[in-house]
Formats: structure tokens, C-alpha cells, sequence
């Protein structure tokens, strides 16, 4: 199943945050996914077996490439591996709380992503949007 949408919750001052429902039903049975750093100051979440697939292919890269080395470290440093309670909440740890600029904000966005989803502050997330629109403007004036 792929993770699709856009939901909005709450987030406490604590880091804990309910996972939307459509989120957890496309994590499948498991009450555990790794949770990491996103790109453009978000947070990627993973199905386990997703995360170590492509942690697999990731380990195979040369010491040599140097951009892959540092998507290594931007992603295997912060990684974590978070297990939901019965009401399909868990804490965020601080590190990525502060990476995502989700400290002392109230909510966030998930957002599906395919096989994988994101977690945005959201007020990030709408000032995100409105670049991506205005990309695809541009990209379908280009057409």
C-alpha cells in the first residue's frame, strides 16, 4: 500500500504526535517505522523493511563518492526507530524535532510520499506548496 495524502494533527510540546490513521494502515501490521531526515527540512518516515532495503543499497557505495557518503551520514545519523503506542502515537526525538523546526509548534503535516512519508512543520509545509505550484506553472507554460 502507498502513503498518500495530506493530514494535519496536533503535536504536543513533548514531541508527541498521533500518527494519521490512513498512515498507519499503509505501514501495514507492524506498530514500528524509522524515522529519519528528510530533505528540505522535513522528516522521513520508512516501513522497517523499506529502510533496510535501501539502507542495504546504500551501504554498497563507494568511500570514494562523496555525495553518497554525505547522504549517508545526513540519514543514518538521525535515524531512529520509533514504535507506536495502542493510540498510534510516538514521541519525536528532540533531534529531529528540532531539524523539522517542529519545536513549540502545535501542528504538523504528514504527507505521503509514495513508498515512504514525510512529517513537516506546517507552516513550512504551505510555504512549500506555494513553490511547488509555482514550479509547476512553469513547467506546464514550458509544455
Amino acid at each position: 500500500m502507498l502513503f498518500i495524502g495530506e493530514y494535519e494533527v496536533n503535536i504536543t510540546l513533548g514531541g508527541r504526535i498521533v500518527i494519521p490513521k490512513k498512515i498507519r494502515e499503509a505501514l501495514g501490521k507492524t506498530k514500528s517505522f524509522t524515522l529519519t531526515k528528510g530533505f528540505d527540512r522535513c522528516l522521513s518516515g520508512f516501513r522497517n523493511e523499506d529502510w533496510e532495503k535501501g539502507a542495504t543499497e546504500l551501504m554498497g557505495v563507494s568511500v570514494l563518492e562523496m555525495k553518497k557518503i554525505e547522504i549517508k551520514r545526513h540519514l543514518f545519523s538521525s535515524a531512529a526507530v520509533l514504535e507506536m503506542d495502542e493510540q498510534g502515537r510516538v514521541v519525536i526525538p528532540k533531534n529531529l524535532l528540532s531539524y523539522a523546526d517542529l519545536v513549540n509548534k502545535g501542528e504538523a503535516t504528514f504527507v505521503g510520499v509514495g513508498t515512504y512519508f514525510e512529517i513537516w512543520a506546517k507552516d513550512n509545509w504551505e510555504a512549500y506548496k506555494k513553490e511547488i505550484d509555482k514550479n509547476i506553472k512553469k513547467y506546464q507554460d514550458q509544455s
